[in-house]
Formats: structure tokens, C-alpha cells, sequence
């Protein structure tokens, strides 16, 4: 599992998912030899500001999380070390000329990451994005 999927368990993504297939009735199977309709799959919104901020609020440091890579991955309780930002930019596409810069790579990570949040259901308020 990658750093990237360690976020969004984290955040609690795909636990919607779970609980609803959970509960959900058994669907009749399908005739022999009959293709079986393909249903919409939902993505479950997972409201990630809360989280966070629930996160902050119960955590003894300081953590600035809506502007720092370092702290948001900190505040998840996920390793926050250069090798690991190197690693989750490297998940996530970071261009070559960002690596070589620490600072830009986090400002680039961070921004990603949000946006990947996003893109996956997170409700992230427009001015993080």
C-alpha cells in the first residue's frame, strides 16, 4: 500500500463504501450466460476539513496543516521524513525539476495531495486548491 492510500485511510476514505456494501440486501444473480448490469459506483464524500481540524484540536502541537506537507502528514500520525515526501511526490507524479528542491517539492506535495483528496470525494474548500 502506498503512502498516498495510507492518507486516505487516514481520512477515513472508502469506510462509507464499506459500511454500505455491508448493509446492502444481496442482489439476485443474474441468469446463466447473462451479462450482469453494471451499477453507478458513488464516491462517498468524506468531509475532510473536520477531520482535520478534529485532528489539530486533540493534538498537543501546533500543526499548520492547511499550508505544511509536514504537518498535515504529522498530524495523520504518517512518517513526515524527507524519504517519505520523496516517496508519496513520486506516487503522485511530482515533475523531476520539483525533486531536487525540498522546498518546492512540499509546496507541490502538499498542493497535490489536497487536490487527490479532492479528486476522490474530500471536500476541500476551494482556497486550499
Amino acid at each position: 500500500m502506498g503512502i498516498f492510500s495510507n492518507i486516505l485511510a487516514k481520512l477515513g476514505f472508502g469506510e462509507g463504501d464499506k459500511q454500505a456494501s455491508a448493509e446492502a440486501a444481496p442482489t439476485p444473480q443474474p441468469a446463466p450466460g447473462a451479462a450482469a448490469p453494471a451499477g453507478p459506483t458513488a464516491i462517498s464524500t468524506v468531509d475532510v476539513m473536520a477531520r482535520m481540524e478534529s485532528l489539530a484540536a486533540a493534538n498537543p502541537e501546533k500543526l499548520n496543516w492547511k499550508v505544511s506537507i509536514v504537518d498535515l502528514l504529522k498530524l495523520l500520525g504518517l512518517d513526515s521524513s524527507l524519504a517519505a515526501r520523496k516517496e508519496l511526490a513520486g506516487e503522485l507524479g511530482c515533475p523531476p525539476e520539483k525533486m531536487g528542491d525540498s522546498a518546492q517539492m512540499n509546496m507541490w506535495l502538499h498542493k497535490a495531495v489536497l487536490q487527490k483528496l479532492a479528486a476522490n470525494g474530500g471536500n476541500i474548500p476551494a482556497d486550499l486548491l
